[in-house]
């Protein structure tokens, strides 16, 4: 029956479950589905995993408008940086912020696979989850400072957002979920399609929006960056939670944006 019902959902209604799993956004009066609590429909959230890369390019254009916006009143780099993280922020519910920190406490305070999920499970934030969070937006927020110019920012942005939720199908294909009742079990699999059209999504948008070689230079990197996580991950605690994707889409989101922020 779910494969079934995979089947039977339409691209509209895939690309709307996509945005209501990695965003706050008001969209479950738009779909049949039961977007409020997606993970109940095993599979669904896997078919849907082709438009993450799409809705990561609206959360940036969003993260964008307000920079922008931000430059207009001539607030400053900082500030604008800032206040366009703020928007993506409240835009994801601080989903992936939020993944992070979690991870970061489990992977630096667990003494074992069994421990340290139990503390990414723990609402209760650490000192390694504080301290990731400040870097993440830190980081973040220098690199968008320094590329000075609010439209450059902006595109760069929205390629951060793409790309990183473009590679987020491949890892779940890549590793197994790492809690048979967690997210990721409930999600399922990617197919190879899904995964291979969010791929080809993601690098197109973030060649776009960044240029062929600069473009190429940062997917490379952020690639690189999300597989050693991965394959921390994977010796951390044997494979992937929703919180292990969050940290990822920071990570790619992070290096993204400094190799945009290069001279």
């Amino acid at each position: 029956m779910v494969v079934a019902m995979t089947k039977r959902i339409g691209i509209f209604d895939q690309f709307l479950l996509a945005t209501a799993v990695l965003t706050r956004l008001p969209v479950a009066a738009l779909t049949r589905l039961p977007v409020a609590a997606p993970a109940s429909d095993e599979g669904a959230v896997a078919a849907a995993s082709w438009a993450f890369p799409a809705v990561g390019a609206g959360i940036g254009m969003i993260a964008a408008i307000v920079l922008f916006l931000g430059s207009l009143f001539d607030l400053g780099g900082a500030s604008c940086a800032l206040l366009a993280l703020v928007a993506a922020g409240l835009s994801t519910g601080a989903l992936h912020e939020d993944g992070l920190a979690d991870t970061a406490d489990g992977f630096g305070g667990g003494r074992d696979r069994d421990d340290k999920l139990a503390i990414m499970h723990d609402s209760r934030q650490g000192t390694f989850g504080i301290l990731a969070l400040i870097f993440s937006i830190g980081l973040r927020a220098a690199a968008l400072a320094s590329i000075g110019s609010s439209i450059e920012g902006g595109l760069a942005l929205i390629a951060a957002h793409a790309a990183s939720r473009g590679a987020l199908p491949v890892v779940m294909r890549w590793l197994v979920p790492a809690r048979a009742d967690g997210l990721g079990a409930m999600a399922g699999t990617p197919g190879p399609v899904p995964m291979l059209f969010a791929m080809a999504l993601g690098i197109f948008i973030a060649l776009g929006m960044l240029g062929p070689i600069r473009g190429a230079v940062a997917l490379v990197l952020m690639g690189m960056a999300v597989a050693a996580m991965a394959a921390l991950a994977r010796r951390q605690i044997g494979g992937y939670t929703g919180d292990v994707l969050g940290a990822l889409q920071q990570i790619g989101e992070i290096v993204m944006l400094l190799v945009a922020a290069a001279k």
